[in-house]
């Protein structure tokens, strides 16, 4: 969605390609852009490159020499979804931050991207569909946030009673707690959750990417029971907001409580870091951790993704709930971990 924060004209700006030269002024750009997210910041371009070989188009308008807008854009030619430019896979949010004509020219450049690529359509992640020519999808995301207190015992009192309870009964079992920077111990919890679900796992390196890329705005909060991490989460940290990204639990937490206590643990260390938001993240409705969200008291707030589509091309079916791949995500429950744990990172590539 157009911000109002950067300079403008009535002068259409320059798109340039991204420059490593303008690292600094372009993540000093999002940071103080309304409408610029932890997902906007320059270190996703080399992720994405290094980690998973796509090819990135990180734009940004200039005007007098100064970026007046961002669009990082991912092109990613997936067996399921199809040929697209992406702003961006895997995260919450994407698409042009910049005032109306700086995002103006980054929505051309991009359709123009299109062609040049040969790409079937362009993702925008945001949340309000605000472009009068392109198509929508309302109803596949939420995300979930609201504030934090600076004190413990309030935000305790904001959980609804019976969640609290839940939580209170998990401070007693105990289970251990460790802030980490390195994500040895969460990548195993966090592969066979995701595999319980029926989604092939993200490689090793990811994560180490992420916590090296983003040093001091990433950590994990990790529970242990008897020594060994049963649930865990990697974390960003951005604009006075922690969000609790990536997580997991192995069938033990749910016994214990572990999963409960880990999002307790991490409101707790947030605050204590001076964060005043909560964003749980995206989830799909119908889902066990749309209904897990709602349990703590989150009310959903729909993402709205817009949609450039070539002639011809449809809107892509990104939806793994979707029945046509239930036998795929059946079928990817029931493999060996081990095969599992080797066909995910080459196959996850594809989602988005």
């Amino acid at each position: 969605m157009p911000s109002q924060d950067a300079p403008g004209s009535s002068v259409l700006p320059a798109i340039r390609h991204y420059d490593p030269a303008k690292q600094e002024e372009w993540d000093s750009f999002v940071r103080r852009s309304s409408g610029g997210t932890f997902f906007h910041l320059s270190g996703w371009k080399n992720i994405f490159e290094e980690v998973f070989g796509f090819r990135t188009h990180f734009l940004f308008a200039e005007q007098n020499g100064c970026i007046t807008g961002i669009l990082p854009l991912v092109e990613q030619n997936s067996l399921l979804f199809g040929h697209g430019l992406l702003a961006s896979p895997f995260c919450v949010q994407g698409g042009p931050v910049g005032d109306v004509l700086s995002c103006s020219a980054l929505d051309s450049a991009a359709q123009t991207l299109m062609v040049e690529t040969n790409s079937s359509y362009i993702e925008f992640r945001g949340r309000v569909a605000t472009r009068k020519d392109w198509q929508s999808k309302k109803d596949l995301y939420a995300t979930f946030q609201r504030p934090l207190a600076g004190d413990d015992e309030a935000n305790l009192k904001a959980i609804p009673r019976k969640q609290r309870a839940v939580v209170r009964k998990a401070m007693q079992n105990g289970l251990t707690v460790d802030i980490e920077h390195d994500p040895e111990a969460f990548y195993p919890v966090y592969a066979r959750s995701v595999q319980n679900l029926g989604t092939p796992v993200f490689p090793r390196r990811y994560f180490q990417r992420l916590c090296e890329v983003f040093s001091g705005a990433c950590d994990l909060v990790v529970i242990r029971e008897r020594g060994l991490a049963v649930s865990a989460v990697l974390n960003f940290y951005f604009a006075e907001t922690v969000l609790p990204y990536y997580g997991g639990g192995l069938a033990s937490a749910r016994q214990s409580g572990a999963n409960d206590l880990l999002y307790w643990e991490v409101m707790r260390h947030a605050a204590a870091r001076g964060c005043k938001y909560f964003d749980f993240g995206r989830s799909k409705a119908g889902t066990g951790a749309f209904a897990f969200k709602k349990n703590w008291g989150f009310e959903p707030q729909w993402l709205e993704y817009e949609y450039w589509l070539r002639p011809g091309a449809s809107l892509p079916d990104n939806n793994a709930a979707s029945p046509k791949y239930r036998l795929l995500v059946n079928m990817w429950k029931r493999l060996p971990h081990s095969v599992a744990d080797i066909l995910g990172p080459l196959l996850i590539r594809h989602l988005n």
